[in-house]
């Protein structure tokens, strides 16, 4: 009972304690049952027209199109620099394939299954397909058999893992294209219905062809306006301010920052060159001696000995003389260039082989190994080759072309040794064989380059490194640097230091690279978290280091003023020296009435520009002048005329010669022509158009 009046007593008190537990389990169940929400929400790396575009399925179209580059160039190893340029490729493709689909989808366009069937593999192949390597004869040309055999090769039931593996490359790489044809042809199709109704009329035509009936040769002298100075003229504030409100619309800008950053090169210090020496001497003296050249060789040096011969070609230049000029044996060395120690071994001379040879097989599967010995005497009593291998070869690609592999070249990293080693010591037409895990393969050398003389050579090369203390140090100057900063610092306390400040300005949230900086889209993507002034850490950027400020951080929008005054004032600068100049040439004019004496006058040659008209895009030599092309149209012939402000400085003009186009006027013929020009530019509109007007938001930054 005691224990029932104590728990009455702090009723209240136990209401509020159990009323908390079950609110705090209420909002942890809901934020657990909303986190699959907010997951999504962080998952999304862009809205397009109101469609999300989750990160995976943007990493695999990165990953997708990273393989079909691969495929497309023969290329294993991607720089970042294709990397990246890889990845806004896919970026531009996804964002024109999901606008074109959204306008697509409101005009009622489509590509069905039979006319995508009809542009992949019917009659009417569409380039992307017919221009792919994959898919070319031996003449470089597209060939339809080609395309029939990957097609099939994709249907394969793999025998292993490496097999299956290249199918499933290969089938991605079909994919690709298939959808690429699918969303060409969908743009195709709106651009020529867009095309259709915009179009040139009689009205335009009437239009252009009188303004391009009439030409004239055109003489004039040009005063340029850095002949008078700046000083001659005055712009107020007060002016920039006025010009910038009107044109207000020319200085749209996206959401962009400025940094300044110091660069910390990472490199081997005087101790690492010192123990690269050091390590050089110490194996130099058994390197002339040792019995076992290949094994030492592989167990110091940068390059390895695998028995490869030299050619005058192949042999690096710094050892040529040595290598073609020495009895086996001689050593040479040790020499110092390009940050390396080396030394040098001629361990064979005499050596007359080719460069490359030409090779052709048929491959036998482990079922099928019992077939080689016959298939070998079959081929030395006549039988065809190539027939053999359509036949029975189990690689459908090479078989379709009588096993024919293509040329292989003596040093290349990659190739199977034994492969390189029996080909090169083969003669023309020989045979051998090499046998693996997976089967057979049945070879012989079609042809060979002529022979040429070549070396054995080791090469015993000690590269200074940069050792990890070295790195360390580096690294802790750096970090110290920043540890020390503040933002409104920055400058100073390099400049103390003596390290070198550069500047990164106007950084999109798109920019991939600071300058040659690699690894650095890390250093933006902190840009545009940080605020103005603040100092980065330090930022491993492959052999480099880097601290970073923000100095400026812009919204979406407009430039500001102060950004723009200096352009603005320019121009200004240049519209009154104009008048100023205008004013100057009027009375010049009136007192030389030549064209050839106002040229003196004013110290300028007079120039010519042939055959000019309203529809002219250059002024002879003077190029882009609209305003004085215009003035030329509605000018009298051999009349001297006022003073012109142009692009380049004042023109006074002497129109002669005029030349009038005497073929009537065709309707029909005019709108033709000015449609094909409007074809080259209205694509590229439309586009641009749909660009401008989407609802886009791009959380690229926050993922890459």
């Amino acid at each position: 009972m005691a224990i029932l009046g104590k728990i009455r007593s702090r009723g209240v008190l136990l209401m509020i304690v159990v009323g908390l537990a079950l609110l705090a389990f209420i909002i942890g169940d809901a934020l657990t049952q909303g986190s699959s929400y907010f997951n999504k929400s962080r998952e999304t790396v862009a809205e397009i027209e109101g469609e999300k575009i989750n990160i995976n399925d943007y990493s695999a179209m990165i990953d997708q199109m990273v393989e079909v580059y691969k495929i497309e160039t023969g290329q294993s190893d991607l720089s970042e620099e294709i990397t990246s340029q890889l990845r806004t490729s896919v970026w531009e493709n996804l964002v024109n394939e999901k606008l074109i689909n959204a306008e697509a989808k409101k005009m009622g366009l489509t590509v069905s299954a039979e006319e995508l069937s009809d542009y992949l593999i019917g009659n009417k192949i569409h380039p992307l397909i017919s221009q792919r390597r994959a898919f070319s004869g031996e003449n470089g040309q597209f060939s339809r058999p080609m395309l029939v055999q990957f097609l099939n090769s994709l249907e394969q039931t793999p025998e292993n893992d490496e097999m299956r593996q290249q199918i499933a490359k290969l089938k991605n790489y079909w994919l690709f294209w298939e959808k690429t044809v699918k969303n060409a042809v969908l743009q195709e199709k709106y651009n020529a219905l867009i095309a259709k109704a915009v179009t040139a009329n009689s009205l335009d035509a009437k239009m252009i062809f009188e303004a391009s009936k009439t030409s004239v040769d055109v003489n004039y002298v040009v005063q340029p306006y850095f002949a008078v100075a700046d000083s001659a003229v005055k712009v107020t504030n007060s002016e920039i301010k006025e010009r910038y409100n009107k044109q207000k619309e020319l200085y749209k800008q996206e959401a962009n920052c400025t940094i300044n950053y110091v660069v910390f090169n990472v490199k081997p210090s005087p101790e690492d060159y010192k123990k690269a020496e050091t390590t050089m001497n110490s194996l130099s003296e058994e390197f002339k001696t040792t019995s076992d050249v290949p094994g030492f060789t592989n167990a110091n040096s940068e390059v390895r000995y695998d028995g490869t011969p030299y050619s005058e070609k192949t042999v690096p230049a710094n050892l040529k003389d040595f290598a073609f000029g020495n009895a086996p044996g001689s050593v040479m060395g040790p020499i110092f260039a390009n940050d390396a120690y080396t030394m040098a071994r001629v361990v064979e001379t005499g050596i007359m082989q080719s460069d490359s040879v030409k090779l052709r097989h048929i491959y036998l599967t482990a079922n099928d190994e019992a077939k080689t010995d016959s298939l070998i005497a079959a081929i030395k009593s006549g039988a065809d080759f190539g027939e053999l291998a359509k036949k029975h070869s189990a690689v459908q690609q090479t078989a379709a072309n009588g096993g024919e592999i293509g040329w292989i070249f003596q040093g290349v990293r990659g190739l199977n040794k034994e492969l390189t080693d029996k080909a090169f010591a083969s003669g023309t037409n020989e045979i051998f064989t090499l046998k693996d895990a997976q089967g057979t393969q049945i070879m012989q050398v079609m042809e060979k380059t002529p022979a040429r003389r070549k070396v054995r050579l080791a090469i015993l090369e000690i590269k200074v490194a940069t050792s990890n203390a070295t790195v360390s140090k580096i690294y802790n100057e750096a970090k110290q640097f920043a540890a020390e900063l503040s933002g409104d610092k920055f400058d100073q306390k390099a400049q103390e230091k003596k390290y070198d400040v550069r500047t990164a300005s106007e950084l999109l949230q798109s920019t991939e690279k600071i300058a040659d900086i690699n690894n650095s889209r890390q250093i933006i993507r902190w840009a545009f978290e940080s605020k103005k002034g603040d100092v980065s850490d330090v930022y491993d950027c492959s052999n480099q280091f880097v601290v970073a400020t923000t100095t400026e951080i812009n919204e979406k929008g407009y430039r500001p003023l102060e950004k723009v005054a200096d352009l603005i004032k320019a121009e200004l600068i240049r519209d009154k020296k104009a008048e100023l100049m205008i004013k100057n040439l009027a009375a010049q004019t009136a007192k030389s009435p030549t064209i050839e004496s106002l040229g003196a006058t004013i110290g300028s040659e007079v120039k010519s520009a042939p055959a000019v008209n309203f529809e002219a895009n250059q002024f002879g030599v003077a190029g882009f002048e609209p305003a004085v092309i215009g003035k030329v149209s509605v000018l009298p012939a051999n009349k001297l005329s006022a003073p012109i402000k142009g692009n380049a400085g004042v023109y006074v003009l002497l129109p002669t010669n005029p030349q009038v186009n005497q073929n009537p006027f065709d309707a029909k013929m005019q709108i033709m022509m000015l449609n094909a020009r409007m074809s080259y530019s209205l694509p590229y509109m439309i586009t641009q158009d749909m660009r401008d007007k989407a609802d886009l938001k791009d959380n690229r930054l926050i993922f890459f």
